[in-house]
């Protein structure tokens, strides 16, 4: 496989790393409605302050979320909506899979 090619994959792979924890895909799901704070984002995963951003952190490297800091507070939104397509058709994988097993 040839190096340009390569490199394509991992940072397709180093996306779906980012998006590979349940944590991170609430997180995704809640900024599709718009853009929050760190501290909204604590308080909605029900987790501390630190965990938190650490899976912001992730999301941020990996391109599917960019931030602002205004005054205090450091806001988070989806860079990429796009990535709820993935997560429809994430959706139909499982749904077919569930449907087969019932059949």
């Amino acid at each position: 496989m040839d190096f340009p090619k390569m490199q394509k994959l991992k940072a397709r792979a180093d996306v779906m790393k980012a998006l590979g924890h349940p944590t991170r895909l609430f997180m995704v799901e809640e900024l599709a409605q718009g853009e929050l704070c760190v501290a909204e984002l604590t308080e909605l995963v029900g987790a501390d302050m630190s965990t938190v951003s650490r899976h912001l952190s992730v999301l941020r490297a990996a391109g599917v979320l960019e931030d602002e800091r205004r005054g205090n507070c450091i806001y988070y939104r989806l860079l990429c909506p796009c990535v709820l397509d993935f997560f429809a058709c994430a959706q139909n994988v499982i749904d077919s899979a569930q449907a087969r097993r019932s059949a």
